[in-house]
């Protein structure tokens, strides 16, 4: 990810192959689950690309139009994962599912509210959202709920299409991100959204520096107490 058109500083491109982190837990979760042989009707959804500048890459103003119709305003090319998390979820949502789960590695707001080391969550399901609470308890996988605040529905709207890829002022932009991502999912019973770091950034007695699991934990204890 070098930011695209909206190129990062070269010092902030040094770990963003890290930005795999999400794809890597959800493929790593999958795993589990199919290890277990849980008695879960599975479908992993994983949306790839490189935002790199070149001759077709999208432009600040362009207006993308999405899987589920809705059109998106581009503020900031480096905002890209949320495009192509947003078409994923579209796609997952058309099959009517119980419970979608998403995990990205999505913004730096959600490292300066919570740090590396406890991803937030996101949902409108309470009940879902204690679950997941406890079940991070019982394994010791720790996450933390934050809001989806309606108040800040209107930062995510633009002034020439339905959405904006990146509302201005800069404040609660993982709030924000996760608000984007709830107007893809319309159909399922359920949907939470993981905003993961997904990088150690230094050893542990049980890790070393890199590519970390997180939530996945939490997340497995879950999915087995639905499976019976």
């Amino acid at each position: 990810d070098t930011g695209g058109l909206d190129i990062k500083p070269a010092a902030s491109m040094l770990l963003m192959k890290k930005d795999m982190g999400g794809a890597a837990n959800v493929m790593g979760l999958a795993l589990m689950i199919m290890d277990a042989k849980l008695k879960v009707d599975l479908r992993v959804i994983v949306p790839v690309v490189e935002n790199s500048i070149s001759a077709n890459a999208f432009r600040p103003g362009d207006i993308y139009k999405s899987r589920k119709g809705l059109t998106v305003q581009i503020d900031n090319t480096d905002a890209e994962g949320r495009l192509i998390l947003a078409d994923a979820l579209a796609y997952a949502d058309e099959e009517k599912t119980d419970l979608v789960i998403d995990m990205a590695t999505l913004t730096g707001a959600a490292r300066v509210a919570l740090g590396p080391d406890l991803p937030p969550f996101f949902t409108d399901d309470d009940d879902l959202a204690r679950d997941l609470a406890e079940a991070s308890l019982t394994v010791d996988d720790p996450v933390w709920r934050m809001p989806l605040y309606r108040g800040y529905d209107k930062d995510v709207s633009a002034r020439i299409a339905d959405l904006t890829n990146a509302p201005s002022g800069g404040m609660a932009g993982s709030i924000t991100a996760a608000l984007f991502l709830k107007r893809f999912v319309t159909n399922a019973k359920s949907w939470v959204h993981f905003d993961i770091f997904g990088w150690a950034q230094s050893e542990r007695p049980h890790s070393p520096i890199g590519g970390e699991a997180q939530a996945i934990r939490a997340l497995y204890h879950h999915i087995g107490r639905m499976a019976g």
